[in-house]
């Protein structure tokens, strides 16, 4: 065990290195830079441009150099924390990121919770409760779910909760508490605006969750080592929750790889539409004004939760389920 843990991180180093190299890249690729974007910007405007200023900004912030020293530049300060500089925030980005960062982790883990915890309710119920009432109504409510599209739910949600519950529109907080020090009324606030965007951006994984886990523990139920159990008298719910449910799971295990970037890169649409002051909506203007370090670190960001999401993942599917072996061969 020790063995696999150890070799699984010395593979993990090489790959975050192959990643950033390729994401650097492609930020790369469109032709200009951030300056390029800023002085067609100020010319459309018929504003004078200091060309003279021009050059001295792009020598300072290293535009100047070629694409490896750019490169080697940014990862040997990510290294050591430091991300780059944004050019459209004239900050550091680790001073620009900031509290987004943070929400925007909240808001990942509470919907992953939410997405687990309704899943695993429902998803049961449905498999032990196969074409009953209840089975078909939770079916076709799964099925609206993947459906909606969730720029369309998070808009019908904030209509209701301001109507019905009196939260205002928009935001994670109250807006009198923007730009303010944490505090346990923030943190309140926080917690009364969570429940929107975590309902609307966990509900189509939910969807597709529910659907995973009813026919895997379907395919489980049916299988021969249960029907024996069940004839030798053993209780219907050790017989299901004994090793049955434990199979079935594999898939929320499995997923933790892919479910933590997919629900901050796909969240980026709703963040914009519910005014969420997460990384979403900062990634697409970095990305749009080609503020390169600003754009590279949030992508690093979920490349690292992808290979750490991948790594706990294949170490709980080993814990969960015996049939799994880390060591890479079977003893003789």
């Amino acid at each position: 065990m020790l063995g696999y843990l150890v070799r699984r991180i010395l593979i993990m180093i090489p790959t975050l290195l192959a990643i950033s190299f390729i994401t650097f890249a492609i930020i790369q690729l469109p032709p200009g830079d951030y300056l390029t974007t800023m002085i067609a910007e100020l010319e459309s405007r018929g504003e004078a441009v200091d060309h003279g200023q021009i050059a001295l900004l792009r020598q300072t912030y290293g535009l100047d150099r070629s694409f490896f020293e750019q490169y080697l530049m940014w990862l040997s300060g990510m290294l050591v924390g430091d991300f780059g500089y944004s050019f459209e925030y004239n900050l550091p980005v680790n001073d620009v990121v900031g509290d987004r960062l943070l929400l925007t982790t909240v808001v990942s883990f509470t919907t992953i919770i939410f997405i687990w915890v309704v899943s695993f309710i429902i998803g049961i119920y449905s498999a032990t409760h196969q074409y009953s009432l209840g089975d078909y109504v939770l079916t076709f409510i799964g099925f609206l779910g993947l459906a909606t599209p969730n720029f369309l739910l998070a808009l019908v949600l904030l209509y209701l909760a301001n109507v019905y519950f009196g939260t205002s529109i928009g935001g994670l907080m109250d807006p009198s508490y923007i730009d303010q020090p944490w505090s346990w009324a923030k943190v309140g606030s926080v917690l009364a605006h969570l429940w929107i965007p975590v309902v609307v951006i966990g509900t189509s994984g939910t969807a597709s969750m529910i659907r995973r886990l009813r026919a895997n523990l379907l395919d489980e139920l049916h299988k021969q080592y249960v029907v024996t159990a069940r004839a030798k008298g053993l209780p219907r719910r050790r017989a299901l929750f004994k090793y049955p449910l434990r199979m079935a799971l594999n898939p929320f295990i499995a997923d933790i790889g892919n479910l933590l970037p997919q629900i901050v890169s796909g969240a980026a649409v709703v963040s914009v539409v519910m005014s969420l002051p997460t990384t979403g909506p900062m990634l697409l203007d970095a990305l749009r004004s080609q503020d390169m370090y600003l754009a590279g670190s949030f992508l690093m960001f979920l490349a690292v939760l992808t290979v750490v999401g991948v790594f706990v993942s294949d170490l709980a599917l080993a814990a969960l389920d015996p049939r799994i072996r880390l060591g890479g061969g079977v003893a003789r």
